[in-house]
């Protein structure tokens, strides 16, 4: 009998981790490159990408974006990993500004966070309905898979709906974003209230989940106890352990297959991943 497949999406940079925060987060395109193709050799299938500004801050800049998918692709022609692409990495940035670069580079993935919400007890995450609407329509149009991702179980009812109204096509990929201040705390119960959320009002869609801080080596092990796929990086967490820094995102990728290979699981190749989740030849 063949071995399940679980797929490792690395979240390299995030929005908010800077030098000071670790010494090891990529910030330019030339250092998120690098760590990509790290973690590819690590054992990722997928790379989720968030592009930051000369200051360090998050940014939309489609340039960015560009220059870092080059990088990848002539740095490392060997590399085929599935890149997916943020739509959410300034929120501050209009909805013009939030989908000009999968417009331009057409992505296999791209990120669709599917609600609004406070956002670390300090400003407002606001996905509209216009906004939904107008990137399910043209994620379809591209042929650019949706990263459903959901800060508690309201979320995936959103998807739903969406989904019945034909703004989404099945079938979903939902990202579980477990343990974000204001939203929906990461442990495996909710973790496990997340999954029967989804297979009650969307089934058949696949999910892999996270857990920020604290909650990383639950919703790790969980996920994978559970059948879902992993995602790890210093996007989520900077600490490789309490009170140790983490050395590279390779590090976080490098313990995940690990993980999955002593329950018994094979580390999904991007092109396994590319089957599992229906994506484009």
């Amino acid at each position: 009998m063949a071995k399940k497949k679980t797929i490792i999406t690395a979240a390299v940079t995030g929005a908010w981790p800077k030098k000071e925060n670790n010494p090891n987060v990529p910030m330019t395109p030339s250092e998120i490159a690098d760590d990509v193709y790290a973690c590819w050799k690590a054992g990722a299938a997928i790379a989720h990408l968030h592009m930051r500004d000369d200051q360090g801050n998050g940014t939309m800049d489609t340039a960015k974006f560009e220059e870092t998918v080059n990088l990848i692709k002539t740095r490392y022609p060997d590399c085929d990993i599935i890149l997916n692409l943020t739509t959410s990495g300034d929120i501050h940035a209009d909805d013009d500004l939030r989908v000009a670069h999968v417009e331009k580079l057409k992505p296999e993935m791209a990120s669709y966070d599917c609600g609004s919400m406070n956002w670390l007890n300090s400003s407002l995450f606001i996905n509209s309905p216009q906004f939904l609407e107008r990137c399910g329509l043209l994620f379809q149009e591209l042929n650019v898979k949706p990263e459903i991702e959901a800060f508690d179980p309201g979320m995936i009812a959103n998807a739903a709906y969406y989904l019945k109204k034909g703004v989404l096509k099945a079938p979903l990929h939902f990202q579980f974003c477990m343990g974000c201040a204001n939203g929906i705390p990461g442990s495996l119960k909710n973790l496990l209230f997340m999954k029967e959320t989804m297979e009650q009002l969307c089934p058949g869609s696949t999910w892999s989940c996270f857990g920020v801080g604290h909650s990383a080596m639950e919703m790790l092990y969980g996920a994978v106890a559970l059948g879902g796929n992993i995602r790890v990086g210093m996007e989520d967490n900077v600490m490789y352990a309490k009170g140790q820094l983490a050395d590279s995102n390779a590090q976080f990728v490098e313990r995940a297959a690990r993980v999955i290979r002593e329950y018994g699981n094979d580390v999904a190749t991007p092109d396994e991943a590319r089957e599992i989740l229906g994506l484009r030849k």
